[in-house]
């Protein structure tokens, strides 16, 4: 009995709304007449035994009608429940998935490290960093929604955590979203990122574009509270960062500051865009060095032509120094041209020039890039890509990034004031 009343509740569950459903349970439980009960049960499950539920003949076998009686008195409550259950999870309705991204290739560098040997390698994360994560929402009604994500990046050459170690240092942050935007909690990109994601014509590759030669439009932020809004063409972004990298420390509220917003429209084939980011940096003790960004892009699409440009302004007061900088206290000038042409619905190509001016010195480098992609599916495609650093005047800036050299460690991407050629072909899946 209790086989067939399941079976009946799994039908009344799939195949009738909520209020059939109850208006069913009312019936069943109220209901003397089980000779139809048991008409209903027949269609949908064969009696596996042959108690009797009611006949005209009075019932000879007291004990077997109590064990009847009793099953019958379980099953009913089963049904209540089940259906209750339906009842009260009908309007929370959420969702979680599982994402990631696979990426890697073998590169070829020449005029590597700090002797300037050439170089072969495998690397992981060429045209986006390799990474997992989860998100999810749930409906909270009225249009308000529950959100998060935990992001975790990782170099598939080696099995390591990016972002220093990090268990999600993409992104892990939780919030809330609605028409009128999201709210949002946790290490999230800067709204310098999210603007290059935009404007950056090799879309934030990982090697050879943007990123090698003006960092910062790759941060991230610890200890964030992010708004981000779309309207129509409109989108508008700021974020607040108590602590950008790391522990907020008491009595220095100004150590580690980072806060910046984002502004970009599109119509039809055009999109621009403003940004601004202010970083304070220093220490506990001097609170004082800051860097301020300001930049400004746009792109326009004709046919299977998309050109990116852009421009951004760098200041580094009270001590910081800019990236790639020969000295403290000083601003650059970054521009970047772009052409992208789609030859074919699966195979297009990326060309562009970037170019920083430092000012007051004549360390200026260039960056060349081209990156070729043809997708083998909506989930997989191979790609080549190519980059020539053109450095001056002692500048050291390499196809992978500038070098890094400090008392505690150093980095050489490329031999001190040499040029290098870079390329690499690699293979990225997404799932």
């Amino acid at each position: 009995m209790t086989r067939c009343l399941g079976s009946l509740v799994s039908v009344c569950i799939c195949g009738l709304a909520r209020q059939s459903c109850l208006q069913f349970v009312h019936w069943l439980t109220q209901s003397r007449d089980t000779r139809s009960f048991q008409s209903l049960l027949r269609p949908h499950h064969q009696m596996w035994w042959r108690v009797p539920i009611q006949t005209p003949f009075p019932i000879i076998n007291t004990r077997q009608q109590k064990l009847h009686e009793s099953l019958m008195k379980k099953s009913k409550s089963l049904a209540i429940l089940a259906v209750s259950t339906v009842a009260t999870t009908a309007y929370a309705q959420s969702n979680v998935t599982l994402y990631g991204v696979a990426d890697a290739g073998i590169e070829f560098t020449t005029k590597a490290g700090r002797n300037g040997n050439s170089q072969v390698r495998l690397t992981s994360g060429n045209l986006s960093g390799s990474r997992w994560g989860i998100r999810g929402t749930e409906d909270l009604g009225d249009g308000l929604k529950a959100v998060f994500v935990l992001e975790s990046g990782f170099d598939l050459d080696t099995g390591n955590s990016g972002q220093s170690g990090r268990l999600f240092g993409r992104n892990a942050y939780i919030g809330t979203e609605s028409r009128y935007g999201a709210l949002l909690l946790g290490r999230q990109q800067t709204s310098l990122r999210e603007f290059a994601n935009i404007y950056d014509p090799a879309a934030l590759a990982d090697r050879y574009g943007i990123l090698s030669i003006a960092p910062e439009f790759g941060a991230r932020a610890d200890n964030a509270v992010k708004y981000i809004g779309q309207f129509g063409g409109l989108t508008a972004s700021a974020f607040y960062s108590f602590q950008a990298n790391g522990n907020e420390v008491p009595g220095a509220n100004v150590f580690g500051r980072d806060f910046g917003a984002y502004v970009s429209y599109a119509s039809g084939p055009l999109s621009v865009g403003i940004a601004y980011d202010d970083a304070h940096g220093g220490t506990p003790a001097n609170q004082a060095p800051v860097i301020r960004r300001y930049s400004v892009a746009g792109t326009y699409t004709t046919g299977p032509v998309k050109v990116f440009a852009g421009y951004r302004l760098a200041k580094a007061l009270d001590g910081a120094k800019l990236p790639g900088a020969q000295s403290t206290n000083n601003g650059s000038n970054l521009y970047w041209l772009a052409l992208g042409y789609k030859l074919t619905p699966a195979f297009s190509v990326n060309g562009a020039a970037y170019y920083q001016d430092f000012r007051q010195t004549g360390s200026d480098p260039w960056l060349f890039a081209i990156i070729a992609d043809y997708t083998l599916s909506k989930r997989t495609d191979l790609y080549a890509s190519v980059s020539y650093a053109l450095n001056k005047d002692n500048s050291q800036l390499g196809v992978n990034g500038f070098n890094t050299v400090s008392t505690t460690s150093a980095v050489y991407n490329v031999e001190p004031g040499a040029n290098q050629f870079g390329a690499v072909v690699g293979i990225r899946h997404r799932f």
